[in-house]
């Protein structure tokens, strides 16, 4: 599984005998959502017309010894008055708008005539906004169809219009190592490079290099190496099997003892950045200040009570 199974690929649309007029599908949809606004705007006037006439009616047959009455009617009619001013103003200002709407450049209007060949030329341009995009995407899109093939990944395939079809592998992550689909070739090349001295970091970037990955990432951890050499008892030196006591200093695993987490739950905090600190450059290791302050702030980090740790 190489890296091209990361990527969605453009549609070759060169090889498609799709013609599709973009411009004039735009041009149509802006037209049907206008025409719906516009007789939204003339029901409510007409609903507002009707209201102003009965409200005039309903004055003008009031007797006009009665005040209070005659008040409140006329007061009534001047409000639908005024509704039905401001649905006109409303309704002149949006017809206004609907003509002053900017009309493609002919440039552009050019390129869309011929969307199904051109299309990778225009899509980085300044011409296509995000929401563009989406609705070009919609058009060419009859279906989509998604199907989870095996634990670590879905497989989507595209039904294009034209009936051409587009099929892709898409990865997702997964909580342990044993459920990645390639875990036992994984293995078997991580034990072979590590009887040979290959360090974590080099075998780490061979299997990114082929494809693989770690189960919360796009590419393969170091601590994902380590953990498959160590789990078979592939030691760098004698001296790895005995933990390192280095005066003023807890190690890696010292820590993970301590706070009940695995050293592979602080190797990957290392490498996403929440905890900073770098290699000791004479042992090697990574070295915490043996305080009781390191193991704290450990303990904060891992109640989610702070998101990132730093140590000098």
């Amino acid at each position: 599984m190489g890296e091209k199974n990361y990527k969605i690929y453009a549609y070759n649309w060169k090889t498609k005998a799709i013609e599709l007029d973009a411009y004039s599908q735009v041009l149509e949809k802006q037209k049907q959502t206008e025409d719906q606004v516009d007789n939204a705007l003339k029901q409510q006037m007409q609903r507002l017309r009707y209201q102003a006439d009965l409200a005039q009616r309903q004055f003008d047959q009031v007797d006009p010894n009665n005040r209070l009455v005659a008040s409140k009617l006329e007061q009534r009619w001047e409000d639908a008055l005024r509704a039905l001013k401001n649905a006109e103003t409303s309704y002149e200002t949006k017809k206004k708008q609907n003509c002053d709407v900017a009309k493609l450049p002919t440039e552009l209007k050019e390129i869309l005539k011929n969307i199904g060949q051109k299309l990778p030329e225009i899509w980085n341009t300044k011409f296509l906004s995000a929401s563009t995009k989406k609705a070009l995407i919609r058009c060419l899109i009859d279906k989509v169809v998604i199907h989870r093939s095996v634990r670590d990944e879905i497989a989507v395939r595209i039904v294009w219009k034209g009936k051409a079809t587009t099929t892709l592998q898409i990865p997702i992550s997964v909580n342990s190592f044993v459920e990645l689909s390639s875990a036992k070739e994984m293995e078997e090349i991580i034990l072979k490079l590590a009887s040979q001295g290959i360090s974590d970091d080099e075998i780490a970037k061979q299997l990114t290099d082929e494809g693989h990955r770690s189960p919360l990432r796009s590419y393969v951890l170091s601590s994902t190496v380590q953990s498959i050499r160590l789990k078979h008892r592939l030691l760098r030196n004698p001296s790895q099997s005995h933990p390192r006591q280095i005066p003023g200093f807890l190690t890696l695993p010292q820590v993970a003892k301590q706070i009940g987490v695995s050293k592979h739950w602080i190797y990957d905090r290392i490498i996403n950045g929440c905890i900073q600190i770098v290699k000791d450059h004479k042992t090697k290791l990574y070295l915490f200040p043996d305080e009781t302050a390191t193991i704290e702030l450990f303990q904060k980090l891992k109640k989610g009570f702070t998101d990132k740790i730093k140590f000098k």
